[in-house]
């Protein structure tokens, strides 16, 4: 199972930031990587779906 997001990673992820960064890139940059713990944690509940029904879905 993924790990959420510690508060060091945020950290870290803010200090990655160029340094005229705002605050809106800092928490759009802090829910992207939310969201990305998200998907994580779906895949590994075996919620994902294959390759081609995401196709299928998109119509392509």
């Amino acid at each position: 199972m993924t790990a959420p997001i510690t508060r060091d990673r945020m950290v870290e992820a803010i200090r990655e930031l160029p340094a005229n960064a705002t605050v809106d890139d800092a928490i759009e940059r802090l829910v992207f990587l939310a969201k990305i713990e998200i998907g994580l944690a779906q895949l590994d509940r075996g919620e994902g779906i294959s390759h081609d029904e995401a196709k299928r879905r998109l119509g392509l």
